[in-house]
């Protein structure tokens, strides 16, 4: 197959050139040999994804001053192809394109686009890298390259064994409810032997999770939930605001998911957040509440060390789900691709009496599809080193103007200030580019008298207070 030379414009060079070296793009001169590039290509993969530069010189380190200069011509770069595509093959993985500049530019850069890859990849070297910032780390641990292969989802945890008795799965109220439900021709011991629950004698690590009465007392901090309160809206809460101790929820995956929820709504219901009409009762959708928790519980990595984390602050709900995304799921693509990093959890919690996970595979889009029927902005998806964050904001879709208009229609004047209350805005030169926007609109005007931290505006029109006399009368 063929590698394209596509034609780049003069502007978009600068801004290749200008590209900073960070997690998802590195820049490299056509100088580095082969071999050392792959530990770059095979970092990417392993990690996010990420795009490659060959054929970009650092003249200026320090002052980010860079120079275009690529191969000759495509032929030149027959090496670096032949290696790339022996250990990264040209497909659904791996794109291979050189860019064309103008004649101010001197040769092509062979632009390698890489994306999240199911399989660990390795350099030529045989080493395994991980794309950790601007850096390719090498992951020579067996710890590290046991947490890589489980966030490939080419292992689980949930099938390890644990130390536990069988009794405490087979003979467990939780598993004898379960089958009195599910499988009543069955008795527990042989069903999960069948369901390979058991080896050796031993639990699984989902059958601990699933059907022991106590999973805490053989999976100590890592089978738990943890749910904070904290009174404040700042990016990270801290002791001072923090409401109670934090809950613990306990008990087999099933309890723990619908308590959880539960406690955490309870808790929703006693906030209160500042809005047009004075402070009103936060509203989130109980469905979203229950999807992403579920999904938290189901997905999450058990071999961290580590529970879920549910924190409920002012503006906001954080669920935090430890381990990365697994296999080829990215922030991008969560809602549209499927992937299940504990299967056999995921297949045998659907069969409880009224599964936590119903629409298996779907969770997520019903919480997205709840947050818009209420008007509210979608739950923010990321990652962090060692976890998978979900932020459910009490943010209205409504635009920072609309909300402005709002809450001028019962209000007198608004500030700068209240509008980032309002709107979740961290910048106040943000607030004040939207304040002159209304105001060139003839929407709103400056409140006269009124300048530095007690600025304030008003409606286009209103009279101020200054302008009203005592008896009711105009001054004017």
């Amino acid at each position: 197959m063929s590698i394209q030379v596509m034609p780049v414009a003069a502007g978009d060079v600068s801004k290749i050139l200008d590209l900073d070296e960070a997690h998802f793009s590195d820049l490299k001169s056509v100088d580095i040999t082969p071999g050392k590039l792959t530990k770059t290509i095979a970092a990417f993969a392993n990690a996010d994804g990420g795009e490659l530069y060959v054929g970009v010189d650092e003249v200026d380190k320090e002052n980010k001053v860079r120079k275009w200069r690529g191969f000759s011509d495509p032929e030149a770069a027959n090496g670096h192809i032949q290696i790339f595509e022996s250990l990264f093959p040209l497909g659904q993985d791996y794109v291979y394109e050189f860019l064309e500049g103008p004649r101010s530019t001197s040769g092509l850069i062979l632009h390698v686009i890489i994306q999240k890859t199911r399989e660990i990849a390795r350099a030529s070297d045989g080493k395994v890298y991980v794309r950790r910032g601007a850096q390719s780390i090498p992951y020579t641990n067996p710890a590290d390259l046991d947490r890589l292969s489980r966030n490939k989802g080419i292992t689980s945890f949930e099938t390890a064994t644990v130390a536990a008795p069988t009794e405490s799965v087979s003979n467990s109220e939780t598993i004898i409810k379960f089958m009195l439900d599910v499988v009543p021709s069955n008795e527990p011991l042989p069903w999960l032997r069948k369901q390979l629950l058991v080896h050796d004698g031993k639990p699984t690590v989902a059958a601990v999770l699933l059907f022991s009465d106590e999973p805490q007392a053989a999976l100590p901090k890592r089978s738990a939930i943890k749910i904070y309160r904290y009174k404040t809206s700042d990016t990270q809460g801290s002791r001072e605001n923090l409401d109670f101790d934090p809950m613990t929820i306990e008990g087999c995956l099933y309890d723990q998911i619908q308590d959880s929820v539960r406690q955490t709504a309870e808790i929703i219901e006693q906030v209160r957040v500042l809005g047009p009409q004075g402070l009103e009762p936060i509203t989130y959708p109980f469905v979203t509440l229950h999807e992403i928790i579920t999904n938290a519980v189901l997905h999450r990595d058990y071999g961290i060390a580590d529970d879920v984390h549910v924190r409920v602050f002012d503006n906001r709900v954080e669920v935090e789900s430890p381990g990365r995304l697994p296999a080829h799921i990215t922030e991008k693509n969560i809602l549209d691709e499927r992937f299940a990093r504990n299967g056999t959890i995921v297949r045998l919690i659907n069969k409880f009496p009224n599964p936590p996970n119903k629409d298996v595979g779907e969770g997520l889009n019903t919480a997205f599809t709840a947050m818009k029927k209420l008007k509210l902005r979608d739950p923010v998806i990321r990652q962090t080193d060692n976890s998978v964050l979900v932020e459910i904001r009490h943010q209205k879709l409504a635009t920072p103007e609309e909300l402005i208009m709002e809450w001028l229609e019962s209000h007198p004047e608004i500030t700068n200030k209240r509008v980032r209350e309002l709107t979740g805005i961290g910048s106040e030169n943000e607030v004040k580019r939207i304040f002159l926007r209304l105001a060139a609109a003839n929407q709103i005007e400056r409140v006269p008298g009124k300048g530095g931290g007690s600025a304030a505006w008003q409606r286009m029109g209103e009279e101020s207070p200054e302008d009203e006399d005592t008896s009711g009368e105009s001054l004017f």
